[in-house]
């Protein structure tokens, strides 16, 4: 019973740190949507995506969120935020790897970071949405 409601806490704690992070990262971004559409445009590996990406991005960090906060979309929404940690996560790497400078386009303080910071930022969630749905009772995870 404790490892049960051990499991529930630490659902809640990784729901909340997502809803705080995709919400504040796609607010920042469309408080300040034309700087992030130019930011994106300068990407070499975004350019040819930039109009609609600008778009696509933070409506789907804000629908992530609003799926963390509904007990019975978690499973989904968790898998959304790995699937979109995870290109985050490519994205960092290729630009680490193939780019000399690109603005970062995240908004607000994250903006802040570096690449090799946002690196690790990303690993770390990308490790909590795998943690949130190791833990999700077996009776969430089937249809």
């Amino acid at each position: 019973m404790k490892l049960r409601q051990y499991h529930r806490s630490l659902i809640e704690i990784i729901c909340f740190l997502f809803i705080f992070l995709f919400s504040y990262a796609a607010t920042s971004k469309l408080m300040d949507f034309d700087r992030f559409k130019i930011q994106i445009g300068l990407s070499p590996l975004l350019t040819v995506y930039a109009g609609w990406i600008a778009w696509v991005i933070p409506f789907v960090e804000l629908l992530l969120a609003l799926m963390l906060a509904i007990p019975r979309y978690r499973l989904a929404a968790l898998y959304g935020s790995l699937g979109l940690m995870s290109f985050f996560t490519m994205y960092i790497i290729g630009i680490l790897n193939f780019s000399d400078h690109v603005p970062c386009s995240c908004g607000g303080i994250l903006e802040s970071l570096g690449w090799q910071e946002h690196l690790v930022l990303n690993i770390v969630f990308w490790g909590l949405a795998v943690i949130g749905i190791m833990v999700t009772p077996p009776k969430q995870k089937s249809p």
